[in-house]
């Protein structure tokens, strides 16, 4: 059993926490994840690692709060104890040679994006980190990425904090002043990738989008996260996640990302009935 030695709410509904788990915090890096279950019956999810302590065995998790699964780990306290905790799972980001990055981070795949640009940050890169929201109230990690980025831009998609638009604008405009970027690295939802992908193409940079749709196992077998790259399929959780984001059929995976929908909507009521005659 796993315990949960931090919980932080960020926003109404997304929530940090800190799981002791000693072996993934000595082993993990930038860009894997973790596989978990908050009790012996549930759904296996996944979980990026968003960060580590050797000394402590904390491993730091930030969640979303959007299905059944998730709402149930959202009820557990500090104290309170998973049923697993696997990993890391995935391959590391590639980041060593790495000198002048750009970090593009969407909504929750923020809290992805972040472990990469502290990464970066770390070895002496050059870190500008582009991020975006919907509104002030969703805005999560500004401290954080403020501190490991030599440069940094806020956006909300409805001007009420930082400037507005999306994440391509302040992309774009560095491109067009003709900054030297490595490589751009984009996390987020996959329609946000997607047009990252064709603001730098044009500009002949490397471009690598972290892919997370659905996994279960973790090794590859149930074939619930394949992905088509460059005409072949891949297996983001043993294969990535991250992929040349110039090569992914993001059309293909955006339209596999809503397959489940109806599912989860009916599992997030259910459980919320669950709860509601357990509060009562």
């Amino acid at each position: 059993m796993y315990r949960i030695l931090k919980r932080e709410s960020l926003h109404p509904t997304v929530t940090r926490m800190v799981v002791e788990a000693p072996f993934v915090a000595r082993k993990a890096r930038a860009g894997q994840f973790v596989i978990l279950r908050v009790d012996g019956e549930g759904e296996r999810i996944p979980l990026t690692v968003a960060g580590t302590d050797a000394a402590t065995g904390g491993v730091e998790i930030i969640f979303q709060v959007v299905g059944a699964t998730t709402m149930a780990l959202n009820e557990k306290r500090e104290g309170d104890r998973l049923s697993d905790f696997v990993g890391p799972l995935g391959e590391p980001t590639k980041i060593a040679g790495l000198k002048n990055v750009a970090v593009v981070g969407g909504g929750v795949g923020c809290a992805i994006a972040l472990p990469v640009a502290r990464a970066l940050h770390a070895q002496g890169t050059r870190v500008t980190s582009i991020v975006g929201f919907r509104n002030k109230d969703l805005v999560i990690l500004e401290r954080e990425f403020r501190a490991c980025s030599d440069e940094f831009h806020m956006m909300t998609d409805d001007g009420s904090y930082g400037e507005k638009g999306n994440v391509c604008l302040p992309l774009g405009r560095l491109l067009e002043a003709g900054a030297a970027f490595d490589e751009v690295i984009t996390i987020g939802p996959l329609v946000m990738m997607k047009f990252v992908a064709q603001a730098t193409k044009p500009y002949g940079v490397k471009t690598v989008a972290s892919m997370n749709p659905i996994m279960v196992d973790g090794t590859g077998m149930c074939g619930g996260c394949r992905v088509t790259v460059g005409g072949e399929t891949k297996f983001a959780c043993v294969d990535g996640p991250d992929f040349d984001a110039h090569l992914i059929d993001f059309d293909e995976a955006i339209k596999r990302s809503r397959l489940y929908a109806e599912f989860e909507r009916e599992a997030r009521e259910a459980h919320c009935n669950l709860y509601k005659k357990e509060v009562t």
